[in-house]
């Protein structure tokens, strides 16, 4: 009888390309047996654009260190993309028999668009930086230890694929659940890694584009690494509109200059997203083929980081709010995680509402809903949960303005809140030991410069908020404040999908 544990496995390099451009696929079979290999783009439908049922492939070991350094693998064929192809996101469906048994796992690549103008609605991208900064395939993540993961090596399972079930969310949908319970047993149900549940292509930007092109938007999409290693494309491409969607955590300094030139210029941005350009990262260890095979991530031993007190210290990997940067998220998104938190997860608003509370029901964000003054938006979906981001605002005659102390543009219009909070020593799901810091500790440590009990009341009773404002320029930024705004889509809100029209019909173009 075949081990669970004998499968195959693979990924793409490069991860992003070019119509036209060819991405190679490395390749591990168990007991060296031929592939069959799908390829498909996945979106409004799911496109068929290459299959081999007998590809040739060895087994591989995971090498040791196959977090930090990549695997190494030679690859086993070589696909070359048709000019004609859309840009999108594109699974690679790997499949072995088994004595019998049929072992499956996935890749992907990314199809970024041509140089030059396009007549997409929108430039999406993707959160393949979180992804990897969770990745714990060969090794630690960022989140067990490492400081380096690496691009060139398969996902875990779990970040490409998902099966249906109850626990499939981080996010507490039903009954209050403050250890978790349902998250965990699907994971461990499914065979998933214990980290599938906070990053990955399934729980965000899947359910988003697929509602999108259904409804005839037309995006073109790229990877995270794309907008530092090809900013022409925001740059030149003509979108009136940038999008981030779910969970976006990590960014360099070359993606937020390219984003934040686009706003500058007069673009539009919509961060439907939460825990937004929180870490800095770096990409480093260019490869052959142009794009870097490794990010770099130190977070909180940021003073490890070969940066740390040299004249490249903009470049350090701690948080973008760190005294030591000065570049606050909020500068570009107009809040942060560190005025955020989070809702419906494990111990923290275990049993919030899942869903913001409407301050300014006349904006035109909310034309179409019947939404008014303190009305709840999202709850029957539970739109806020899992990571939230806020800002620091007071209150004037029962209405909430930014007070600008942490970065937030002054112009910034508050339209609905959630509450939201940080872990602390006692309610973190995964505590911390007891010579570290709480996560809440640490926030305010760097937010501050210190971490005495009254900074870190400071941040104690965060939001999510749900806001936006208009840049010297014109252009316009919508940020929802929380992860999970992609849930609310496909007929479980009609409001968020109403919403979401009035964004990509106002601040895109339709095809």
């Amino acid at each position: 009888m075949p081990n669970r544990f004998e499968t195959v496995t693979g990924y793409c390099w490069p991860q992003s390309v070019a119509p036209g451009g060819e991405v190679a696929l490395h390749l591990s079979s168990a007991r060296g047996l031929p592939v069959s290999v799908e390829v498909a783009r996945v979106g409004g439908e799911r496109t068929v654009v290459f299959r081999d049922g007998a590809v040739p492939a060895d087994h591989r070991p995971t090498p040791d260190g196959a977090s930090a350094h990549g695997c190494g693998w030679p690859a086993a064929m070589v696909l070359r993309t048709e000019p004609e192809w859309r840009s999108g996101y594109y699974e690679v469906v790997l499949e072995i028999d088994l004595d019998g048994r049929r072992r499956r796992s996935h890749a992907f690549f990314v199809l970024r668009p041509a140089p030059g103008p396009s007549d997409a609605d929108a430039l999406l991208a993707l959160s393949t930086n979180t992804w990897y900064a969770y990745n714990d395939f060969g090794g630690p993540s960022l989140y067990t230890g490492g400081t380096q993961s690496a691009l060139q090596r398969p996902m875990s399972p779990g970040f490409l694929d998902k099966p249906p079930g109850h626990g499939r969310r981080v996010t507490t949908v039903h009954t209050p659940d403050p250890q978790m319970a349902a998250h965990v047993g699907y994971l461990q149900l499914n065979h998933l890694s214990g980290w599938a549940g906070s990053a990955g292509w399934p729980d965000w930007e899947l359910p988003f584009v697929q509602w999108a092109e259904r409804h005839g938007y037309r995006f073109d999409i790229v990877a995270n690494a794309d907008l530092e290693d090809h900013p022409e494309l925001l740059e030149h491409g003509g979108y009136p509109l940038y999008l981030s969607v779910g969970h976006d955590e990590y960014w360099s300094a070359g993606m937020r200059d390219a984003v934040e030139d686009h706003i500058a210029r007069g673009g539009n941005a919509a961060f439907l997203s939460g825990n937004t350009a929180f870490w800095q990262v770096r990409l480093e260890d260019h490869t052959p083929e142009g794009p870097a095979a490794t990010m770099v991530g130190y977070k909180g031993h940021f003073k490890r980081d070969p940066v740390y007190g040299t004249d490249r210290q903009e470049e350090l990997t701690t948080i973008w709010s760190d005294v030591l940067i000065g570049r606050p998220e909020n500068l570009m998104t107009g809040v942060s995680f560190t005025r955020g938190g989070y809702h419906r997860i494990g111990k923290r608003v275990t049993r919030g509402a899942g869903g913001y509370t409407v301050h300014r029901a006349g904006h035109w964000l909310f034309e179409g809903t019947g939404l008014g003054y303190g009305d709840v938006l999202g709850a029957d979906a539970v739109l806020v949960g899992y990571e939230c981001d806020g800002c620091a605002f007071t209150m004037r005659d029962g209405l909430p303005y930014p007070t600008g102390e942490d970065g937030t543009p002054t112009n910034f219009e508050i339209l609905a809140t959630a509450p939201a909070a940080h872990f602390t020593r006692d309610t973190a799901t995964r505590p911390p030991a007891p010579n570290e810091p709480s996560e809440i500790e640490f926030i305010a440590s760097r937010v501050f410069g210190t971490h005495e009990a009254s900074d870190v009341e400071r941040i104690a009773h965060g939001h999510a908020v749900l806001g936006t404002y208009v840049s010297r320029a014109g252009g316009t930024v919508v940020t929802s404040g929380s992860t999970d705004w992609a849930h609310g889509l496909a007929g479980r809100d009609p409001d968020v999908e109403q919403i979401t029209h009035n964004l990509l019909r106002r601040l895109g173009r339709r095809a």
